[in-house]
């Protein structure tokens, strides 16, 4: 038998904020790429995942959650690049964590009438539906909302159906050639990595303290022959949240730096020493130009 022709593309993952989009990521990889929380708008940035086979090459982009409101620079910052990220892309995929239909679903439904691609319909966490015999009304009223190319209910969670996700994704992509080597996994930084893992464990361990106050910055990024020494910075915007990040004597950053630390050896697969500060850059989320010093890049 002939070998299949080789499927290559970019596919986007939309969303509103925690419908799973990085989850899904992750579980589709089989490794770590974005960050997760309980906590919505946990993604900021426009995140690549490829995943590679003999025949396919599937680049998914992960996109911060589209919310409506939100008049802070950091918001537009967000809504901004989740709209960007849709440019060329070949496939794009909507995820959806509920059967509600509300103003977000709305928005996000203009923004796809303006986009030539192929628009899938992901139904997430079906493992956390109690009345499963709603699903199919419920997918046959959203049917009529627009032209999915395919409705599929999925769990990001349990993997349940990603399978028959995946073949359905490749059927929809062209055909085309390596767009990375294949070996490759994502197209962010060590750096940029090591940032989002420490976010993730200030977002995981503070929960609505500060959920999104902080930023991460590095200041030293030393790679040594049997260790790397990383010193980094957490950015709150006020000296009440520096005194909850640091915690009753040191506790609650010693143990922040300590859950990083262990995911950070993992990735990088060696000994690494994690030094952490707070500082506090007032108001940084609502300011143009210190969202940019703080690698936010896109925002112009």
């Amino acid at each position: 038998m002939p070998n299949q022709v080789f499927k290559s593309g970019f596919v986007a993952l939309i969303g509103a904020p925690n419908a799973g989009k990085s989850t899904l990521l992750n579980k589709l990889l089989g490794q770590k790429i974005s960050i997760t929380s309980r906590r919505p708008q946990t993604t900021r940035h426009r995140i690549l995942g490829i995943k590679t086979t003999e025949d396919s090459q599937v680049v998914y982009v992960d996109t911060p959650g589209m919310h409506l409101g939100g008049k802070r620079a950091l918001n537009k910052y967000l809504n901004k690049t989740a709209d960007t990220s849709l440019m060329g892309v070949d496939v794009i995929v909507w995820v959806k964590d509920d059967m509600q239909w509300d103003n977000i679903d709305i928005s996000i439904l203009e923004k796809l009438k303006s986009e030539g691609a192929p628009v899938v319909l992901a139904i997430n966490k079906i493992d956390k539906i109690n009345d499963k015999e709603a699903l199919l009304p419920f997918i046959q009223t959203i049917s009529l909302q627009h032209d999915f190319k395919s409705i599929i209910p999925i769990s990001a969670l349990t993997g349940k159906q990603l399978g028959e996700f995946e073949e359905l994704l490749i059927n929809l992509l062209p055909e085309g050639e390596l767009m990375f080597p294949e070996d490759q996994v994502t197209d962010s930084s060590e750096r940029f990595m090591v940032t989002e893992i420490i976010r993730e464990k200030l977002i995981r361990r503070l929960g609505q303290e500060i959920p999104h106050s902080v930023s991460i910055s590095i200041d030293q990024y030393k790679v040594e022959e049997k260790i790397t020494r990383i010193y980094a910075v957490i950015w709150v915007e006020r000296e009440g949240q520096k005194n909850i990040v640091i915690g009753e004597k040191g506790a609650g950053l010693k143990e922040i730096g300590q859950q990083a630390r262990l995911d950070i050896e993992k990735m990088l697969d060696t000994k690494v020493y994690l030094n952490l500060w707070v500082k506090v850059k007032k108001n940084w989320s609502d300011n143009e130009r210190e969202l940019i010093s703080l690698g936010y890049r896109d925002v112009e």
